[in-house]
């Protein structure tokens, strides 16, 4: 496994857990008496929780991909679909963040294709190079 492929990896980890603690940060401001689970798509916990869960459901996937593509080939194609699946990841997450979830701008939709077309690629390379 390249040391590229290892740090986009690891990018995409420290990403998840620091959304994470962006959620929990959201919620220890709120405390107890406010609404934990909010539905206004303006509200700032709704956005973190989005953002962490959105990441919580491709970053998994995409590490997965890669530590597979990487048992079965190597070489610059597989540096450049970690980049970016790694560079989609964050983007989204920036523009998940950055903005309300009641419109979509185009950050975080520009996140969301390069996510699509990363993963669809790794999904074929593993297919190609077994």
């Amino acid at each position: 496994m390249s040391t590229i492929v290892i740090t986009c990896i690891a990018l995409m980890g420290i990403l998840l857990f620091v959304l994470g603690a962006n959620v929990t940060r959201h919620r220890a401001i709120r405390g107890a008496e406010g609404p934990q689970m909010p539905t206004d798509p303006a509200d700032r916990l709704l956005i973190a929780q989005r953002a962490h869960g959105n990441a919580a459901e491709y970053v998994p996937t995409l590490v997965v991909l890669l530590v597979v593509c990487s048992t079965l080939t190597d070489g610059w194609w597989l540096d450049a679909l970690a980049v970016a699946a790694t560079t989609a990841r964050f983007v989204h997450a920036f523009g998940m963040l950055t903005w309300t979830l009641a419109a979509h701008g185009p950050v975080r939709d520009s996140g969301a294709m390069l996510t699509y077309l990363s993963g669809v690629a790794l999904g074929v390379t593993a297919l190609v190079a077994m």
